[in-house]
């Protein structure tokens, strides 16, 4: 039987760039990408974007950069060579956006490229070629100071590749997408991109960051987006943050309107998306992402960059101060604006060419009251005054989520700097159909969602008492009995833990039925029945780790809905005014903590372009 040993040999070089290929180029908006951080870091103040058949065709960039001597062009072309670093040291302190020194070879590797380009030193340009891998010899040509790369026939050589290839409009859109996303990091740079002769983008050179993120992903947004900031960098470590943060109405169904920065790098990073999650927890509905561009700015030996071949991917040296910088940032302007949407900002907004746990939690002695209708009043004087004591009472730092991220409600916030709309006069309130509550405020007509704003109230009142210590609880004369599953039944100890944190005892009382033997007093005084919620709560159980933060506040969330005035309700004037008056002290009330809105704005102009006066 003939042996299977093969023996071991050295790759040629063009089947090594193209491996390397693989990894670096695998569509034309990486040729996009890696051309245009080479234009940056030459430091260009103008660059161009060619592009014919979505790049698959041509993909030519050009710019006024510093230029590459002629003597030197070969080496460019060669792997693994590089202006950018010189020794392994450098690895630890990468500033500029390339630096493996690979790029241009496995681009000449899988395409015909072209490279003319001109020194401030030299009288002359000079071009050298490279076809599949094959490079010429540099010769004089006539250009400017600067460079144009043009890279013609992706993956002509390689077509297992190219067949990989989206259609034309989506290679173009995720080739403009590139160009889009190093021009947001770069505003003092002028960005132009052409497709087949049409301009996609322009953007001219000298913008702001909040000139150049609306103009490149839609002016529209300009009264949808807060700017967000933080400033917690010394020479040693720490970090800056600038950015946009859009309003909860204009949450997309993806996170691809997420535009995250480091160092002037378009990043994806789960720490930083992870922190934005948090941020808008209860803001928007499960499902939905937020809109947002954010810049950080770190010492580059505080991050290592060359984790990944396309480098989008980085690892930070202490991760957890990055997504307390991110989140404290985001939920701090989030706190200081009036989040209520208006008629028109409640409809999905484009962004450009695509979609683009509260601070200090209530005060521990904050109690929880029914609605008149049901029991005792609610006490809104204590609920005021804990309301008024979160503000500036301490908070524990230490505690955490099952994570490993700091919890949200262990994060202080200042007081709101940012003045808000005038509170609403709840004197003249109208209930229609016993579910809506319909006012006023300095900006317009006011709609509220009665069910929506209780179940945001009584929420922020249960997350605040079960900070302090488990739920007061009632025991029963007799265990309401709960139909489970066995595999229900066998999680009941794990839910144990979090079932005592609520104000819940139970136990199995056979193969298929469980016994709720105590019960949240609150919910009693709701009239919410055990076997429901505990049915609930068992359902859910299979899509939560039960000792985790997240865990509790759904489950809370869960508690607050069915415990919450329904739509249908009839409510008296005195409670139509006490919850309004709640709502401009609750944190988040401008959304239930499903993330719905509780309320919706019809301002002034919009109602007098309804009426034609405008």
């Amino acid at each position: 039987m003939p042996s299977s040993r093969r023996s071991i040999r050295p790759l040629p070089e063009l089947l090594v760039n193209q491996i390397a290929a693989g990894e670096v180029v695998d569509r034309p908006a990486s040729v996009v990408k890696e051309l245009v951080e080479n234009a940056l870091d030459a430091g260009a103040t103008r660059v161009t974007v060619r592009l014919e058949q979505g790049g698959i065709e041509l993909v030519e960039v050009s710019d006024n950069g510093a230029g590459i001597a002629a003597e030197e062009l070969p080496l460019a072309l060669m792997p693994h060579a590089t202006s950018k670093i010189a020794a392994a040291e450098d690895l630890d302190r990468i500033g500029t956006l390339g630096f493996r020194g690979e790029a241009l070879a496995s681009i000449g590797s899988v395409a015909r490229v072209t490279i003319r380009s001109r020194t401030e030193a030299q009288h002359e340009a000079a071009e050298i070629a490279c076809d599949g891998g094959e490079t010429s010899v540099p010769r004089p040509a006539s250009g400017p100071v600067g460079t144009t790369a043009r890279v013609r026939n992706l993956f002509f050589n390689t077509p297992a590749r190219r067949k990989f290839l989206r259609t034309v409009p989506t290679e173009q859109a995720r080739c403009v997408d590139a160009a889009r996303d190093l021009a947001l990091a770069h505003p003092a740079v002028a960005f132009v991109v052409s497709t087949d002769g049409r301009t996609a983008l322009d953007l001219p050179p000298g913008q702001t960051p909040r000139e150049r993120a609306l103009a490149a992903l839609g002016t529209e947004l300009a009264d949808q987006v807060i700017e967000v900031s933080a400033d917690e960098f010394d020479d040693a470590r720490g970090a800056t943050l600038w950015g946009l943060a859009g309003l909860p109405a204009i949450a997309r169904a993806t996170n691809q309107a997420q535009h995250v920065f480091l160092n002037g790098r378009p990043i994806r990073d789960k720490t930083v998306q992870h922190a934005i999650k948090e941020a808008y927890r209860g803001l928007i509905e499960p499902g939905r992402h937020p809109t947002c561009v954010l810049m950080i700015e770190m010492s580059p030996a505080a991050v290592d960059v060359n984790v990944h071949p396309a480098k989008v991917e980085v690892r930070f040296r202490d991760p957890s101060l990055v997504h307390t910088l991110v989140l404290r940032a985001l939920r701090r302007a989030l706190q200081s604006a009036d989040l209520t949407p208006t008629i028109a900002t409640a409809r999905p907004t484009m962004l450009g060419p695509r979609e683009i746990g509260p601070a200090a939690t209530l005060a521990d002695r904050l109690r929880h009251g029914p609605w008149p209708d049901s029991g005792a009043p609610i006490d809104y004087a204590a609920t005021r005054e804990a309301l008024a004591s979160a503000e500036n009472g301490p908070v524990d730092g230490g505690r955490g989520s099952a994570s490993g991220w700091p919890d949200a409600a262990s994060i202080a916030e200042p007081k709101p700097q940012t003045p808000l709309p005038a509170p609403i006069p709840a004197s003249r309130v109208l209930q229609v159909h016993n579910s809506y509550l319909v006012t006023q405020d300095a900006e317009g007509v006011v709609i509220v969602d009665q069910h929506a704003l209780h179940e945001r109230v009584m929420f922020e009142q249960l997350v605040a008492r079960v900070s302090r210590e488990p739920l007061e609880r009632q025991r029963l004369l007799t265990p309401s009995v709960v139909p489970a599953t066995p595999a229900q039944i066998a999680r009941l100890p794990e839910l144990a833990p979090l079932l005592s944190r609520i104000g819940v005892e139970a136990e199995a009382i056979g193969p298929e039925a469980i016994g709720v033997h105590a019960f949240p007093s609150f919910l009693f005084e709701r009239g919410v029945d055990p076997v429901d919620l505990m049915s609930d709560l068992l359902e859910r159980s299979n899509d939560f780790a039960p000792d985790s933060e997240e865990a509790l506040r759904d489950v809370l969330d869960m508690m607050a809905c069915k415990a919450a005035v329904k739509a249908g309700d009839r409510m008296s004037e005195g409670e139509l005014a006490e919850l309004l008056t709640l709502r401009d002290e609750v944190e988040r009330s401008s959304n239930c903590p499903h993330g719905r809105p509780t309320s919706v704005r019809l301002t002034i102009r919009e109602l007098e372009r309804l009426f034609k006066r405008s």
